[in-house]
């Protein structure tokens, strides 16, 4: 079991939050990490695999126009699926990956190329665009190496924006429930 996908449980399920995971190039390992994770059900609502270009606009609100434009590959449509699908499950929390894991480019996109997104509930002043972040991973390796790594790295996005907005009386909640000082 991850511990990334295990400590991400475990601070939603004290937070009372809710996690929607929208994939693309990871085509499911992202919810398969998350669910590996005993108590997930507590704060995983679901997942959707949006491998088709067309349902990213259909199924979450990807912007046709900036499919067209851009293709499936961009930051700003991963911040969409992001939001997406945090809306579309009702979760507190999204998470999204778009990429190219390869053997060949996609939408003039070198293999390798891969943006991670989360959107939620941020606190004023954390410095994010509309409740959302992006990171662009430039990742080397073989398929299964760069969907593996995004896995990672969307996963430690998420953590970071949670154990950044835990406040004082979260963390001391937090230890008393887990039996900690």
């Amino acid at each position: 079991m991850n511990s990334t996908a295990a400590e991400l449980v475990r601070l939603l399920t004290v937070r009372g939050q809710t996690l929607a995971v929208a994939e693309s190039l990871t085509g499911g390992l992202v919810a398969a990490e998350i669910t590996t994770v005993p108590g997930a059900s507590k704060a995983f609502r679901g997942s959707v695999t949006a491998y088709a270009t067309e349902l990213k606009h259909d199924v979450l609100g990807v912007d046709a126009t900036l499919l067209a434009q851009h293709g499936a590959v961009d930051p700003q449509v991963a911040a969409q699926m992001a939001a997406g699908v945090r809306q579309a499950l009702g979760a507190d929390w999204g998470l999204a990956t778009t990429g190219v894991a390869g053997p060949e480019p996609q939408d003039g996109r070198p293999v390798g190329t891969v943006f991670v997104a989360v959107d939620g509930p941020f606190a004023a002043g954390s410095g994010s665009a509309a409740g959302g972040k992006v990171e662009a991973l430039r990742l080397n390796g073989d398929r299964a190496e760069i969907r593996r790594e995004s896995v990672r790295s969307v996963l430690a996005l998420l953590l970071r924006e949670l154990a950044s907005e835990q406040t004082g009386n979260e963390r001391t909640q937090d230890t008393e429930q887990n039996g900690g000082f």
